[in-house]
């Protein structure tokens, strides 16, 4: 891989450099777009046993809802992306995570274009009211927001340690017919990171 054009000023040295880096980086595209393909190809993982009861935020300021998660897919929409956000249900560590913070930054901008083809819900474990205002703070408008402070969903997806520890994952869930399919998580959160790395498994959601 050459590239034919030339940015203003630079050197040979540079130019070879630089297309060493180019095939490094067409490499990686590949590979990224194989992943995809694999991820795609998944099968389907364990039924979801359990239609887990949130509270929602409602339309009117102080308003609240129930909805169960066979209810989070949208009319037509077989596919339910749901982001794990870190924000402590306990009162004395009640802070949100300014990581989970940032990504939900970009991903309220966006749900708009996500949700005409995914259905999109993001949920902690502090008290609706809590993580409401933290979002008003924030300026999110589109992202449906979700406790579940009063059940296991947490617990039983693996975003919540023995301890009560709040962990950052993103969950894909899948509808046929009426059963409700766990798919994909960021299980990346759980592997070993190579030195000098860090988990990165949410990588693909976080432009910062």
């Amino acid at each position: 891989m050459v590239m034919s054009e030339r940015f203003p000023a630079e050197s040979a040295e540079y130019r070879r450099a630089r297309n060493r880096l180019l095939q490094a980086e067409v490499k990686l595209r590949r590979q990224i777009e194989a992943v995809a393909a694999q991820r795609r190809e998944l099968q389907l993982g364990g039924t979801v046993r359990t239609d887990y009861e949130f509270e929602a935020a409602g339309k009117r300021e102080g308003e609240t809802r129930r909805i169960r998660l066979s209810e989070l897919f949208a009319p037509g929409q077989r596919t339910l992306f749901l982001y794990n956000f870190m924000f402590p249900e306990s009162v004395d560590s009640m802070t949100p995570c300014p990581t989970c913070t940032s990504i939900i930054d970009a991903v309220d901008g966006a749900a708009r274009h996500v949700t005409q083809r995914t259905s999109l819900a993001v949920v902690a474990k502090a008290p609706i009211a809590k993580f409401r205002e933290h979002a008003r703070r924030r300026g999110w408008q589109h992202a449906q927001l979700l406790s579940s402070a009063h059940n296991d969903f947490n617990r039983d997806y693996l975003a919540e340690g023995q301890d009560g520890q709040q962990f950052p994952l993103a969950h894909v869930f899948v509808k046929r017919g009426k059963k409700v399919h766990h798919s994909w998580s960021s299980e990346l959160w759980f592997a070993k990171p190579d030195t000098g790395q860090d988990m990165r498994h949410v990588d693909f959601m976080w432009p910062v």
